[in-house]
């Protein structure tokens, strides 16, 4: 853990790496080459940026918490010379309360802690304090935001004895507490990845989870990729527990590469890496009998398609079936094949806009597929196997 990136995005399905913003090595006060930068956050106050990172100062041991600045959310960032005096442990997060106060929270010796910061954003306006009201087991990477009123502090939670990591929450009245426990944001993530640090963020109305796991990275969960999910509010202002998918958020355009191994629903359909020695290869959903699919939801058509393009693997000559919420809207005809092969085939041209997608063998024995792609361009139309 050396240094940050930023990334942005307009539609969270296409993003824009900005490049390096903070590197150990430039930051006066952290330790050479200690690889401690860990969890980070960002806040925007009157045009500025200060993003808050944990890293080892030089000379001593454990951390401390720094702050750099910049007038643009992709920099260039300036890190301050020292760490905010007052502020150690790891995972920083601030809260800005509708009043313009700000509140810094960060995991202290075996606890959550937190307190005001003065209006420079880089200073404390008094001493770092527990947070009271909080489950016994061991928690790390506070993250706090406000809605209608209410303050939710949420956090990595180890619930059971020798687990992994939940994602839990606390309301309060109050952005220092008490805290009143309240339960689940997220079960323990399936597989093998013992963290799921996380942050919360609203856009354009929406309510989203971001948080990470390890499934680039199966036998090292060191190395973690971003996962993004929807989240939703009770009446009561508790929050519904999330169920990790691998689709995530987003409209896919339908003439992209449709990667439906990350589905939203499957039935009788298993998904497996393409080459076990190199997960980032990616992955294929696998279809062992007719009457099998996989659901990806949000594809855009624009106005219209002409052909559909599938990468495909089967054993025996198939046929596959591609339905837009409910219509068919191609078959495929595919002779068999022992390794991967794309092919193409004709596709409904009254098929416009926003649809759920299902996909769907109409044949019996093994069929794998990479990914599909549609066609709006009838002059690139190739009805035979290539």
């Amino acid at each position: 853990m050396a240094d940050y990136h930023v990334f942005s995005s307009s539609d969270l399905t296409n993003w824009e790496d900005h490049g390096v913003i903070v590197t150990q090595n430039k930051v006066p006060w952290v330790e050479k080459d200690s690889y401690t930068m860990w969890a980070p956050d960002c806040v925007e106050k009157n045009g500025t940026y200060y993003f808050y990172f944990p890293a080892q100062p030089k000379g001593q041991k454990g951390f401390a918490v720094g702050v750099a600045i910049a007038n643009d959310p992709a920099g260039p960032f300036h890190p301050m010379d020292k760490p905010i005096d007052g502020v150690h442990g790891i995972d920083p997060c601030v809260l800005i309360d509708d009043d313009g106060r700000a509140y810094i929270y960060s995991v202290g010796p075996e606890c959550l802690v937190g307190a005001p910061l003065k209006e420079n954003m880089v200073q404390l306006a008094d001493t770092m304090r527990r947070m009271e009201g909080l489950p016994d087991g061991f928690k790390e990477g506070p993250f706090a935001f406000k809605r209608e009123g209410m303050y939710y502090l949420t956090f990595p939670w180890v619930r059971k004895k020798d687990g992994t990591e939940t994602l839990a929450y606390a309301m309060s009245s109050n952005p220092l507490g008490p805290w009143t426990f309240k339960g689940i944001i997220m079960a323990e993530h399936r597989n093998s990845c013992w963290t799921i640090h996380h942050s919360i963020v609203r856009y354009h109305g929406q309510w989203y989870l971001f948080y990470h796991h390890n499934d680039y990275s199966p036998k090292f969960d060191k190395n973690r990729s971003v996962c993004i999910d929807s989240l939703f509010f009770n009446a009561d202002g508790t929050i519904r527990e999330v169920r990790p998918t691998l689709r995530g958020v987003g409209i896919t355009k339908a003439s992209s590469r449709i990667q439906i191994d990350r589905y939203s629903d499957i039935h009788d359909a298993a998904i497996s890496y393409l080459n076990n020695d190199n997960p980032f290869e990616g992955w294929q959903t696998v279809f062992h009998k007719r009457g099998a699919w996989v659901r990806y939801n949000r594809v855009d058509f624009g106005t219209g398609v002409t052909g559909c393009t599938l990468r495909i693997r089967n054993n025996r000559p198939c046929q596959v079936i591609i339905r837009a919420d409910g219509k068919i809207v191609a078959r495929v005809k595919v002779g068999a094949n022992i390794s991967f092969t794309t092919v193409s085939g004709k596709a409904d041209t009254n098929c416009q806009g926003v649809h759920d997608l299902t996909v769907e063998p109409a044949s019996d024995g093994e069929v794998a597929i990479d990914w599909i792609r549609f066609s709006s361009d009838n002059s690139k139309l190739n009805l035979r196997q290539h």
